[in-house]
């Protein structure tokens, strides 16, 4: 049998490959997305396809329909972060046989297997990775506060997990399908990170929110942007009641703010294995040019590693843009703790 692993994070992709059944007699084939993955399948390489959703060029919804629309016969599990129940169904509704939560451990990928009928394991069977794949070489952390490409990659995946369980949060909430993005990843200077935030925004005005955290060595701030045009729809989903005055849009405001925020950092941290305890919200500004927030809150930033996320509402005129600013000295700190998952 001919197994794909179609993730555009290398690091999910090994991740994946060590968790599938060491004695499965199978042919591994990897792709980084969905185009390429395609690619894979036309050459017969995806019997079985283990299928990412938020991908470059062509995501995972674009390759379920493209194999159900030319009648291409691949069985597919989904295995994502974007765990909303929305995309639960749309991906069943194009023919997935069924989908996995990441980050997938081999417990719960081999009771997928079995339950389709792709693996059964002999009594002597334990749970261990491939006996095919060489272990990862160990790394020692960047003596300095840069990023490699295995590192970028390895963050950006950790924030893809955290920002599905954010997204089905707010989902659930007001009852939309929250469009993911690919997670942005860079180690930026203050005067990069402006630079950022301006193109985030465009000419929009904003109102923002910033929540600092710490735990375990490592700490930072939240930084929550959300354009002012999204309010009155998001009053409207959320049903609320009155006057859209200052008052309530900052109302509206936090609550977002702690759903998006508080299910990222438990997301994140979780897979860090460590704890993050959150300071309280700080309003930065409200109906202002980002240029204005920057200028007022610049002394909050330096260098730092950025995570930036952008969410917007499939077919509501919502959207904000999640930031995650950790600092010079936690991005060692966190090289290490990741060790063990390189």
């Amino acid at each position: 049998m001919n197994v794909l692993i179609c993730d555009d994070s290398g690091f999910a992709r090994k991740q994946l490959a060590r968790a599938l059944p060491r004695e499965w007699d199978i042919r591994l084939h990897e792709a980084g997305d969905g185009q390429e993955g395609l690619e894979q399948i036309l050459m017969g390489h995806g019997d079985l396809v283990l299928l990412d959703l938020t991908m470059p060029r062509m995501d995972g919804y674009d390759v379920l329909e493209t194999l159900q629309r030319e009648g291409i016969r691949s069985k597919v599990l989904v295995v994502s972060g974007d765990i909303q129940p929305e995309a639960h169904a749309r991906v069943m509704a194009l023919g997935a046989l069924d989908f996995i939560k990441k980050p997938a451990s081999p417990e719960t990928l081999h009771a997928f297997l079995r339950q389709h009928g792709f693996w059964q394991p002999r009594e002597e069977s334990v749970t261990q990775p491939q006996a095919s794949l060489a272990p990862a070489p160990q790394h020692a952390p960047p003596s300095g506060p840069l990023l490699t490409p295995q590192s970028r990659d390895l963050y950006q995946e950790l924030a893809n997990v955290a920002m599905g369980q954010a997204a089905d949060l707010l989902a659930r909430l007001l009852g939309a399908f929250v469009v993911l993005p690919i997670p942005n990843v860079n180690v930026l200077e203050v005067s990069e990170l402006h630079m950022a935030l301006s193109a985030a925004a465009e000419s929009d005005t904003l109102s923002a929110v910033c929540q600092g955290f710490i735990g375990a060595g490592i700490a930072g701030e939240a930084l929550l942007l959300f354009h002012d045009a999204s309010f009155a729809e998001l009053a409207r989903l959320m049903k609320h009641e009155g006057e859209l005055d200052r008052a309530a849009e900052l109302e509206l405001l936090m609550d977002t703010a702690n759903v998006l925020i508080g299910a990222f950092l438990r997301g994140f941290s979780a897979q860090l294995d460590t704890h993050f305890s959150q300071g309280h919200p700080v309003l930065l500004g409200q109906h202002r040019p980002i240029h204005q927030l920057i200028q007022t809150n610049q002394s909050r930033w330096r260098r730092t590693l950025a995570i930036e996320i952008n969410y917007r509402l499939q077919g509501h005129k919502v959207q904000c843009d999640l930031l995650l600013l950790f600092t010079e000295d936690s991005i060692a700190t966190m090289d290490h703790k990741v060790q063990h998952l390189l």
